[in-house]
């Protein structure tokens, strides 16, 4: 399966993105501390070749730390790109991020300081912003295209932030990719089957963190034998049923994905650099 999610607001941004990209210092990338692979957009690289760029791993407080931080060594190392693990609600991490990047900038000190945030829906970019103006300037919320034009903001020491529409591109794949953006939120649930990417999902956290499964649904005896399984278990347990007594699994799917999201399950990594770079050794 290959989503395809391309709204008219999409096109827009990218075509704003282009004209924009060459009238800032840099870019602040954010990317999903959960899943920084797929959550990276390939039209960012293109269109950010010869601007100071910072990749930004926010909601690491959602995140396997243990892998967060492989992700970081693979960016630096791998990627030679500076990477910072944030959660975007706290100050102190974020402006540090923002300090480092106005480092990195070679400029004018008289003028101002023009740092563009970049970034697939739903990762938080409208959160960053918002941490660092210290009130609530953009609109927030955990599904994916709150923020649909760009909005300009003007901070202390005389600098200028631009939050972006998130966009994702034309077709994604491979449907692995497609179905750990469509679990994390990053597609509007509108463009999706819940039963399809609650099956991807349980199959991702029996396989990757089975004890943090056990933890959080205490009607868990013993771990499913696979995912229709679990998400049967889950159905039962919390009354997901249609007439007749037979399970709603799309609903007991609505569940899962629910806690995965928010991380009632726990802290938890959609992928590793391992997944992507098998032949390479990460430090």
């Amino acid at each position: 399966m290959n989503i395809q999610w391309y709204p008219g607001h999409m096109l827009e941004t990218k075509k704003l993105l282009k004209d924009s990209i060459s009238k800032v210092d840099a870019v602040l990338e954010i990317l999903d501390a959960r899943l920084p692979n797929a959550s990276e957009n390939p039209l960012v690289d293109d269109l950010c070749k010869d601007t100071a760029r910072i990749k930004i791993l926010n909601k690491s407080d959602l995140a396997d730390p243990r892998v967060t931080d492989m992700w970081l060594s693979y960016f630096e190392h791998q990627r030679k790109l500076p990477a910072f693990a944030v959660c975007g609600s706290e100050k102190n991490q974020v402006e540090k991020t923002l300090s480092y990047c106005i480092s990195r900038i070679t400029r004018n000190r008289a003028r101002k300081v023009k740092i563009m945030v970049v970034g697939i829906p739903n990762t938080g970019k409208s959160t960053i912003l918002n941490t660092l103006a210290g009130k609530k300037i953009a609109k927030t919320g955990n599904v994916p295209a709150i923020t649909r034009h760009k909005q300009r903001t003007s901070l202390k020491n005389n600098i200028d932030i631009y939050d972006t529409p998130g966009i994702l591109w034309p077709v994604i794949e491979p449907k692995e990719r497609a179905f750990v953006l469509a679990a994390s939120g990053a597609i509007s649930d509108t463009a999706l089957d819940y039963h399809e990417i609650g099956l991807f999902a349980a199959g991702l956290v029996l396989k990757k963190y089975p004890n943090l499964l056990l933890a959080r649904y205490s009607f868990l005896n013993e771990l499913p034998k696979d995912a229709s399984d679990l998400i049967e278990k889950i159905g039962s347990a919390r009354g997901c049923l249609k007439k007749g007594g037979n399970i709603n699994y799309q609903k007991a799917a609505e569940i899962l994905i629910r806690d995965l999201r928010s991380g009632k399950i726990g802290n938890i990594s959609f992928e590793t650099p391992k997944d992507i770079e098998p032949t390479n050794e990460i430090i």
